[in-house]
């Protein structure tokens, strides 16, 4: 067995044991493999293995990297997790099939307007600002409610909200105020948990797993 196999039945098997214990259906837990920075002979043994979703959070690494994987392997769904500028809209809606950090006005209106002339629309978590953090994106939880009236009134699926606990901080309460937010809203996906947290995320009701490093033997 390969390091990266070791890497991720070790992965799976956390997920199914905090799946268990919190009496989930495993199929609702998606893994996203979190490929930024990584070589297309590091991700081959991820995609061998069965994955097919996997996370980048620069627009012209991820479309250089993926042209020729995809290629090889049509069924991959690629994420954008990373910050997204306006200006790479157009760019992004070519590539990825969803995105994980809608959290201004201004993106939203950028890939709408790149979806009416790429003809196709990729699906969107809104990014929530659970920490506050002025140095990080997402929108404020006081804005919340009348952005997702924005995204929900566009053309693009909404299919969660997302959120990165603040570095340092026990991640428990927040992933339980992302969770909260979301019943509050009516939003059933929840993109939160990364390689050092994602058993709790899971615990508290995770749906797509945002992981790196653990797959990678960092």
């Amino acid at each position: 067995m390969s390091d990266t196999d070791t890497c991720l039945a070790a992965v799976r098997a956390e997920i199914a044991k905090a799946v268990k214990a919190s009496r989930r259906n495993p199929d609702d837990v998606a893994l996203v493999a979190v490929t930024k920075q990584r070589s297309a002979a590091e991700i081959e043994p991820l995609l061998l293995a069965g994955l097919r979703d996997f996370g980048e959070n620069r627009v012209n690494e991820a479309a250089e990297k993926w042209a020729p994987l995809r290629s090889r392997y049509p069924q991959v769904r690629l994420h954008m997790i990373g910050r997204l500028q306006s200006n790479k809209a157009d760019d992004a809606v070519g590539l990825f099939d969803v995105i994980h950090s809608l959290d201004r006005r201004s993106l939203l209106d950028a890939l709408v307007a790149a979806g009416e002339k790429a003809g196709r629309y990729p699906a969107v978590y809104v990014q929530v600002n659970i920490g506050a953090e002025e140095q990080k994106g997402g929108v404020a939880v006081d804005d919340l409610p009348a952005f997702l009236d924005a995204v929900r009134a566009s053309p693009l699926p909404l299919t969660g909200l997302m959120a990165m606990p603040p570095h340092g901080k026990q991640p428990g309460p927040y992933f339980a105020l992302l969770a909260e937010l979301a019943r509050r809203h009516g939003v059933d996906g929840l993109s939160m948990g990364m390689s050092g947290d994602y058993p709790v995320a899971v615990m508290l009701g995770a749906t797509a797993l945002r992981i790196g490093s653990a797959l990678f033997d960092d």
